[in-house]
């Protein structure tokens, strides 16, 4: 048994799975049809929507393990792993997942943008867990494009049919997740208390000393959540990005330490800077003035 598979092309787990082998640039696959699939420890080199129906299964993504208690979406991108090792069970799951390949997207404009889809980056606890009606409105378009990919040949009429296909599902994606960002934020009402509270600390505790200045992924990891997780849901909740708002944190205690008679060179070392003109060029870009003029006036 593999300990893992290498899903390098999206009919390498269409294989494994015995599925239906639909285009070499893309699959769909449902997973209720389904007679004997195994597990699979996956390492993907493609991108993927999973969208998954209840399941007692525990999988492993990244360093962590999870279960999905609830219906859950997911997705994945090159470079990932996720799945869980090959035990030799059969095993029964719900749902669908669409598989497609980074050549799919060359020259197209999702290409250019699939970055700003941030989810594909999220860790797998906090995938999405779509309303029933979002669920329906996924398993629609998926039952689409299984329908465009076995009735008509492959050309670039039919890539552009799908690409299509794909900026509708992830901007459902994306729009989705806006809701279940204001949802969390009410029901985590302390995340931006805790987050302050944890920039206080880096500078209480000396942690500039070592690290430098605070930065989006230091303080997403110690709230055990991704960087890009992290950054929509300070977005989502203020309106403005996780950076802007540490940046803002520190200059505001430059100014104090200024005020408190801190030459410039120990404001610099006392907030985490490099080099006292790497701290000079931040404070103008953010005041429009010099530290200097700033105690002048």
């Amino acid at each position: 048994m593999k300990q893992s598979l290498n899903v390098e092309s999206v009919n390498d787990y269409a294989r494994y799975v015995g599925a239906e082998e639909l285009h070499p640039l893309v699959s769909i696959i449902h997973y209720d049809e389904l007679e004997h699939c195994r597990h699979s420890l996956n390492n993907y080199q493609v991108y993927g929507v999973f969208l998954l129906q209840e399941s007692p299964y525990t999988i492993t993504y990244g360093q962590g393990h999870y279960s999905h208690s609830s219906g859950s979406l997911l997705c994945v991108a090159p470079g990932q792993t996720g799945g869980v090792s090959d035990n030799g069970e059969i095993i029964h799951i719900k749902g669908w997942v669409l598989l497609f390949s980074p050549e799919l997207l060359h020259g197209t404009d999702l290409g250019r943008r699939i970055d700003d889809y941030h989810f594909f980056s999220y860790y797998e606890s906090e995938s999405l867990h779509p309303t029933p009606e979002e669920q329906r409105t996924i398993e629609v378009c998926f039952k689409m494009i299984r329908n465009e990919l076995r009735s008509k040949p492959d050309n670039e009429h039919l890539r552009r049919i799908i690409i299509a296909y794909l900026e509708l599902i992830l901007e459902y994606c994306a729009g989705f997740y806006e809701r279940q960002f204001k949802t969390e934020i009410t029901a985590d009402n302390d995340l931006l208390k805790r987050f302050d509270d944890l920039l206080k600390h880096y500078y209480s505790e000396g942690r500039q000393r070592k690290l430098g200045l605070p930065t989006v992924r230091y303080c997403a990891q110690e709230l055990f959540l991704s960087p890009n997780y992290f950054g929509d849901l300070i977005r989502q909740a203020t309106g403005e990005t996780a950076t802007a708002i540490i940046r803002n944190f520190v200059m505001q205690r430059a100014t104090a330490y200024l005020h408190d008679g801190k030459t410039i060179s120990e404001t610099s070392e006392l907030l985490g800077f490099e080099y006292p003109q790497h701290f000079t060029r931040v404070f103008k870009k953010h005041f429009g003035l010099t530290p200097s003029e700033f105690l002048r006036k």
